[in-house]
């Protein structure tokens, strides 16, 4: 006969999880890149997101959106001061930014996905 003993639970407090987790997100989704000027950053367009979502680059980088999705995607700055015509799978968008300023964008088909480009002097 053999006896059934309960094995030991380990309880973590609900705060270091969620902690824990945010922290994750948090580091997938903004990035600051010390890119200088005449530099080229990319921002990938995959699982109906941009990574980074959020960039800080130099005044006079340049940067590449690249779609990574089956679906098409478009890259569209809300003071339009920029915009890509619809991106198929693998299609790039490049805008160069010359001036300082934070640059906040959408996606013109799916306005959930959004992204900002901060540009300033190092």
């Amino acid at each position: 006969m053999s006896s059934f003993l309960p094995r030991p639970r380990i309880a973590l407090p609900l705060a270091a999880v969620l902690t824990a987790l945010l922290s994750g997100l948090i580091v997938t989704v903004s990035s600051t890149q010390a890119a200088t000027p005449g530099q080229n950053v990319d921002i990938s367009i995959a699982k109906f997101a941009y990574g980074p979502q959020d960039i800080t680059i130099a005044p006079g980088t340049t940067v590449t959106w690249i779609n990574h999705d089956e679906a098409p995607h478009t890259v569209t700055s809300t003071d339009k001061s920029f915009a890509s015509k619809g991106m198929d799978t693998d299609d790039k968008y490049q805008h160069t930014f010359a001036n300082e300023g934070d640059f906040a964008y959408i996606c013109t088909v799916h306005p959930f996905m959004t992204g900002t480009v901060h540009v300033h002097k190092p």
